[in-house]
């Protein structure tokens, strides 16, 4: 691990630079994300019990935005997104990476059937020093807004994934 991160131009230049990919909320992806993380409310499988609850179809689960469209050569391998949504630690010449938190934001209920289409950026660079790690981190702060397809923001997410 560096003792210290400088930031280089080529990493200041990634500050700011908007993508854009599409995200498919589908029947299938909010049953199987709700399934996956333990939901129970019959909401989120079933259509009947979705337009009780006022739904005009099943509402996706918190933190659900859709599955990323994948397109080979063009995403992340493993997250099916933009690489700069989903930097690797090689990109900022570090080896470890460690989740540092999502909010997200809602404007409206995300349901099965929106296309959602995000633009996602890195808003922040912020090297520091851990003890904890013993040396220096790279805290990469995202910001993520989704439209629909009527161009109607839907939700924002902040992101941080600090590399080490």
């Amino acid at each position: 691990m560096p003792e210290q991160i400088e930031l280089t131009d080529e990493m200041r230049a990634a500050i700011g630079r908007p993508q854009k990919w599409t995200y498919e909320v589908t029947t299938t992806g909010v049953r199987g994300f709700a399934r996956g993380v333990g939901y129970q409310d019959r909401v989120y499988f079933d259509q009947a019990s979705a337009a009780e609850a006022g739904y005009s179809s099943l509402p996706a689960p918190p933190c659900y935005l859709g599955t990323p469209v994948y397109i080979p050569g063009e995403v992340d391998e493993t997250f099916s997104v933009p690489a700069i949504v989903s930097p690797s630690a090689a990109m900022f010449g570090l080896q470890n990476v460690l989740d540092g938190g999502t909010e997200t934001t809602y404007v409206r209920p995300v349901v099965a059937g929106d296309v959602l289409t995000a633009t996602h950026q890195i808003s922040d660079l912020t090297p520091k020093q851990s003890k904890a790690l013993g040396g220096g981190i790279l805290i990469v702060s995202t910001t993520s807004e989704l439209h629909d397809e009527t161009g109607e923001l839907v939700a924002t997410q902040r992101s941080q994934v600090i590399f080490y």
